[in-house]
């Protein structure tokens, strides 16, 4: 009997290897896909427009103001002048740019799991905050609260109700859309991810920054940058944004509910000087991580009274 030839490319004296194998039970996962991405434009179309928009709405508030309107109308204008037109931009540039699905194209394709996903990320999110918070405190860097005249008119439901719908569901609508969907996916098409988290999220910080605040803008946009960031880290993992427009939303409703019902009003009496934290640094945070991170939740009248006595 006449052995066969051994296989081409094989020492005659040695077998071929046997086939690959894995332990039983053992599956390798595929492949994580490449994080959608969208032209730079887009991002930065998304950009000008965001703060274009609320740069215009503060200034149309400044000359209606005085008309004494009620202050739940401040409040509707300056968020449909302040988020509308970047709804507006995600509309065009997902037609321009996009594959045909606006929503799909930057991230926002809804889940049931949304919602476990979203609480487990505003709990990160919270502790990032404080973090940050602490060490702007320790350094006594300049830093503003943008909440400080939301509790003054919590009886006034309309307005409460109002401020509530503007911070709980058109900012995490809106500002995950911009910064999370097109900034952040604008970015990686031209840069490396951890840039790109944390471009998106240093941008998010300074849109909050307001002149009104001074140099308090210093450490509000620290804490607000570190919010983006936690959130963008987020979205990058999950290549969506359904997740944390839902920790968003969680992040503004717990300060709402923090300054709508005198919680905050409360600690300031046990905590005087909220900066000094030497006299109470537990209270100083706290207290300072009662920020929400939308550009109109203060008081649209800015230090002027809507409606003056005589």
């Amino acid at each position: 009997m006449v052995n066969p030839p051994p296989p081409a490319n094989v020492a005659p004296d040695r077998a071929p290897w046997p086939p690959p194998s894995t332990p039983m039970g053992v599956v390798f996962a595929p492949p994580r896909d490449p994080h959608p991405t969208l032209p730079l434009a887009a991002g930065v179309g998304a950009i000008v427009v965001l703060v274009v928009s609320l740069l215009g709405s503060k200034v149309v508030l400044d000359l209606i103001v005085d008309f004494e309107w009620p202050v739940v109308v401040y409040v509707a204008l300056l968020g449909v002048l302040g988020y509308g037109p970047s709804v507006a931009w995600w509309w065009f540039s997902m037609t321009r740019w996009g594959s045909g699905n606006r929503g799909h194209d930057v991230g926002f394709t809804p889940r049931w799991s949304d919602l476990g996903w979203g609480p487990l990320i505003w709990l990160a999110t919270i502790g990032v905050q404080v973090a940050v918070a602490t060490i702007v405190l320790a350094l006594d860097v300049p830093l503003a609260n943008n909440t400080d005249d939301v509790g003054e008119l919590a009886t006034d439901r309309t307005y409460a109700v109002a401020i509530v719908i503007t911070a709980v569901v058109a900012a995490p609508l809106v500002e995950e859309l911009v910064f999370r969907g097109i900034v952040m996916r604008s970015l990686l098409s031209v840069t490396a991810a951890p840039l790109a988290v944390v471009g998106q999220g240093v941008l998010f910080g300074v849109a909050h920054v307001d002149p009104v605040r001074g140099v308090g803008n210093v450490g509000l946009a620290m804490v607000l940058s570190a919010v983006g960031v936690s959130f963008g880290v987020a979205a990058y993992l999950l290549q969506r944004i359904g997740p944390t427009m839902v920790a968003h939303a969680i992040f503004n409703g717990i300060v709402m509910i923090i300054l709508l019902s005198g919680i905050r009003d409360r600690l300031l009496e046990n905590d005087p000087d909220p900066f000094d934290l030497d006299t109470a640094p537990a209270g100083s945070v706290l207290e300072q991580v009662a920020v929400v991170d939308q550009a109109h939740v203060v008081e649209p009248h800015r230090g002027r009274d809507p409606h003056p006595a005589g």
